[in-house]
């Protein structure tokens, strides 16, 4: 299976997306034929899941920092730059427990989980049973910190989506994508 289609299938994009998409695209070519067939929603999933994890954060972090963000989000978005600088397992969890402290409700705990969800375990740092992410977890988070960055000019939200997107695309090409 090509991971354009691995990637479309594990974000569960619709079939009006799944139409669009061809096993022989490219990542970048599949993103592209999405925007251009008017799906900018899906384009954005599968642009997350393609991405490399480390890619897919460094670009979250790199949006946020252009943004007036609040305290907390900027706390969530310098733990999460901070694993992008150093993907050690600490740098991960720290991310990981900010995101699980705030319950997933502010843009700053999207973004802190986009690197939180990375890899190592999600159970409590005690517990010694690790419960692994899905793959597919950084690619989640990913999308809702873009979208929540995007909304924060709400009559913005779809040409700062779009902007946000491809500023991503390049990176397809640089990470050789992921899935």
């Amino acid at each position: 299976m090509s991971a354009v289609i691995h990637a479309s299938v594990q974000m569960e994009l619709p079939a009006e997306a799944n139409a669009v998409l061809r096993a022989e695209m490219t990542p970048q070519v599949a993103v592209q034929a999405l925007l251009a067939a008017g799906r900018p929603q899906d384009a954005l999933t599968l642009l997350a899941r393609l991405l490399p994890k480390r890619y897919a954060v460094a670009w979250v972090c790199q949006c946020a920092r252009e943004q007036a963000l609040s305290q907390e989000d900027r706390a969530g978005a310098s733990l999460a730059e901070q694993w992008v600088r150093e993907p050690s397992e600490s740098n991960r969890r720290a991310a990981f427990e900010f995101a699980h402290a705030g319950g997933y409700k502010s843009l700053g705990a999207w973004i802190a989980a986009s690197a939180g969800w990375s890899g190592g375990s999600l159970a409590p740092a005690a517990q010694e049973t690790p419960v692994p992410p899905p793959e597919h977890l950084t690619a989640r988070a990913t999308v809702a910190a873009i979208n929540l960055l995007a909304a924060l000019e709400p009559a913005e939200f779809d040409a700062r989506r779009k902007a946000f997107i491809e500023r991503a695309t390049s990176l397809l090409q640089a990470g050789g994508g992921e899935a």
